[in-house]
Formats: structure tokens, C-alpha cells, sequence
């Protein structure tokens, strides 16, 4: 059983179910811990909707999609915000394929990615109740900072330096 990671279009139908997972879970985890209810299902459609990933297009920006045995099973984003910063975006994995490497290697592949572009440093924010996403950068080296964004959603906030892919932060 073997990973694969690749550009694909932001548009294609293997980006749409991921994003639709991942909006999915993400936002059932806000509201039920926040509300004690799952996300409302016309906001559900409302927010894929307008979330439609083309800031992930090249030029400027990169989906990559994780293919485990040839199916579609995680997904990550980076987007330039400027000449020597990325951000990273969209970083999931189908709950079934967890536990076996996926992420690490979309996140190694996306920062990879975010160099192509022209990237020094890539940043993300996550929130506290994603505490295996922290763990995760944290454990790939990235260093958790003060706010870079002021998105509501944003508690937490890490950049990583990209200009040697040996160091850590």
C-alpha cells in the first residue's frame, strides 16, 4: 500500500470531495463543541460553495491531492501571500486513512510546493481543538507564533522557514 502525492486542479472531483469532508469535519467539530449540534446543512452548502479553492491555481498557488492505492484520500493547499510567504491551507486526511503517513507527506509535499513558488517561509493557523493538526506541525518543525491573520475561527498560528529544508524551528 503505497502513497502518492500530485498537483491536481482545485476543480477536479477528487479536490471537491475532499474539501467537502474536510469542511464537513471541521466544522461538525466547531459546532458541536461550541453548540452541541453539527453543522446546519443549508451553511454546509453554503460554505463549500463559496469555498471553491481557486486561490490554490497556479500561479500563485497549488493543490495537491494524496492518493493511497490509487484513491483519493487527503488533500493540501499553499497560496502565496506575498513574494517570500505561503500559506498552508486545507491539510486533510479521510479519517479511515489516518494513522499511516499521509499527512507528514502532504505537508512535506505542500512545503516542497510552497519553495516551487518561490516561498522562504510558509505559515497556518489552526484552531484549539484540532489538537492532532498541532501536533503535527509541531512535530514537523514548525513554530507556533502570534497572530498573522484575524480570522475568527484562528487560535493558534505557526510559520516554518523553508530556505533550508533540513532546519527546524
Amino acid at each position: 500500500m503505497t502513497w502518492k502525492i500530485a498537483p491536481e486542479p482545485y476543480d477536479c472531483p477528487a479536490a471537491a470531495a475532499l474539501w467537502r469532508a474536510y469542511y464537513t469535519e471541521v466544522s461538525d467539530r466547531w459546532y458541536l463543541l461550541h453548540e452541541g449540534r453539527r453543522t446546519d446543512p443549508d451553511e454546509l452548502e453554503r460554505e463549500v460553495a463559496a469555498g471553491t479553492g481557486a486561490e490554490l491555481a497556479p500561479p500563485a498557488g497549488q493543490l495537491l491531492i494524496a492518493r493511497y492505492d490509487g484513491e483519493p484520500a487527503g488533500s493540501a493547499g499553499v497560496r502565496l501571500l506575498d513574494a517570500d510567504t505561503a500559506e498552508l491551507t486545507r491539510v486533510f486526511v479521510y479519517e479511515g486513512m489516518r494513522g499511516r503517513g499521509g499527512a507528514a507527506l502532504l505537508v512535506a509535499a505542500a512545503e516542497e510546493a510552497a519553495r516551487a513558488l518561490g516561498a522562504r517561509q510558509l505559515i497556518l493557523d489552526t484552531r484549539s481543538d484540532l489538537v492532532e493538526a498541532r501536533a503535527l506541525y509541531a512535530r514537523l518543525g514548525y513554530a507556533e507564533t502570534g497572530p498573522h491573520n484575524d480570522d475568527r475561527y484562528a487560535e493558534h498560528w505557526f510559520r516554518k522557514d523553508l530556505s533550508d529544508p533540513g532546519t527546524v524551528n
